[in-house]
């Protein structure tokens, strides 16, 4: 199908979902930009749009694109299961996505929420076996990170194993789960119909049977891959952090009550990421217009610093107190429970969105530089794990 641009009008109509940073720094030069929230987006606000750009709230398939001028659709996320890339082909709309755009920040996010669990129960984190349940961007990067930290990794990816291009030490589910003291997923969320290895509902009653009695979840990927019950079974028994909602975005009150952290999906939503997929998206942009490299975005905020905690802190306190400098996912928990309480219906969903609209700014962990003393048997997990700078 002829997705190119000849037809279009210059400058180019785009709509941006108001949660894309630098949307007019990016897309100005292209023509005229209109801002709406995600939620918002509708067919009748594409009447006049040449390019869309969004992120995850919006669901694009034929219905939202079908009689209206629409060309070019971006995501500026990495996941893709709000977007029916079959429509957009069937319909001649050329698609972009920004893949691995916030890997880092999601691991961040992991790797702070291990820390926090650890140090709040007076554990230490190395020394654990973490099974790691796919190895894409995330799941790779995390695997990396968490060896550094002192943790023993298994990692989990049926598609990967059958297509022969995983680590060659790839496990099966069962296995990971029989071994792991933590579970993170790191899946794209699939059905029987999309994947011979379906990610719906994958930890489920049965699974939580066949996990370690005092195993942690990590759930950072998509609602779905856990079930209500299996999720609700887990964190009444043992730590869990979830940061997406078999119910999202309306989480269940006792669910969001029982876990360690919950906070409202916003894992990779760090400031650098948002750029990064931004970049992404106005580099597929202008090489799709025809116009060769899109212009850098600048970038002169200052290179944040975190102090080199007390180093009377045991190990994992230590980490701990430095990676919440950058990813304070307790701050970001006390948020999320306050602005939920008391909610139900479509105020709790809107409570939620609203929590993600005005997350507050945060950097990546590799952004950092920190300042003072680093315990010389701790260098490497802060160099390495949480990626900081030393000195």
């Amino acid at each position: 199908m002829d997705t190119s641009p000849a037809v279009l009008p210059s400058p180019l109509r785009l709509l941006v979902d108001a949660n894309v940073p630098d949307a007019h720094a990016a897309f100005g030069p292209l023509g005229s930009v209109r801002v709406l929230p995600g939620r918002e987006i509708t067919r009748a606000a594409l009447s006049d749009v040449d390019v869309l750009v969004v992120r995850s709230v919006t669901p694009v398939d034929r219905a939202l694109l079908e009689g209206t001028p629409v060309r070019f659709v971006g995501t500026a996320t990495a996941g893709l299961d709000h977007v029916d890339q079959v429509a957009l082909a069937e319909g001649g709309v050329a698609f972009a996505s920004a893949p691995g755009s916030n890997a880092a920040s999601v691991v961040d996010y992991v790797l702070a929420s291990l820390l926090a669990v650890a140090a709040d129960r007076g554990e230490t984190l190395a020394g654990r076996t973490l099974g790691v349940v796919g190895v894409g961007e995330v799941g790779g990067r995390l695997a990396r990170r968490a060896r550094a930290l002192g943790l023993r990794v298994l990692a989990c990816d049926p598609p990967r194993a059958a297509a022969g291009v995983g680590p060659p030490d790839l496990v099966s589910l069962a296995d990971l789960l029989r071994q792991s003291d933590v579970v993170s997923l790191h899946t794209p969320l699939t059905t029987p119909a999309e994947s011979p290895s379906p990610t719906l509902d994958l930890i489920d009653e049965a699974a939580v049977v066949q996990m370690r009695p005092d195993a942690w979840l990590v759930n950072a990927a998509r609602g779905g891959v856990v079930t209500a019950g299996a999720a609700r079974a887990l964190a009444e028994s043992r730590p869990v952090v979830l940061d997406v909602w078999p119910a999202e975005p309306e989480p269940d009150p006792a669910l969001v009550e029982a876990v360690a952290l919950g906070t409202p999906h916003v894992a990779g939503y760090a400031l650098d990421a948002k750029r990064r997929g931004t970049a992404m998206i106005a580099a597929a942009l202008w090489t799709w217009a025809g116009l060769g490299p899109s212009p850098d975005l600048p970038d002169d905020a200052p290179q944040p610093v975190a102090q080199a905690p007390d180093p009377a802190l045991a190990p994992t306190a230590w980490l701990d107190a430095l990676a919440r400098q950058a990813t304070d996912v307790r701050a970001d928990d006390a948020r999320f429970r306050a602005a939920l309480a008391g909610t139900t219906g479509d105020v709790r969903a809107a409570a939620f969105a609203d929590l993600r609209k005005t997350y507050p700014a945060r950097r990546e962990m590799s952004r950092f530089r920190v300042r003072g003393n680093v315990p010389q048997p701790l260098r490497q997990a802060v160099a390495d794990g949480l990626g900081m700078s030393l000195g």
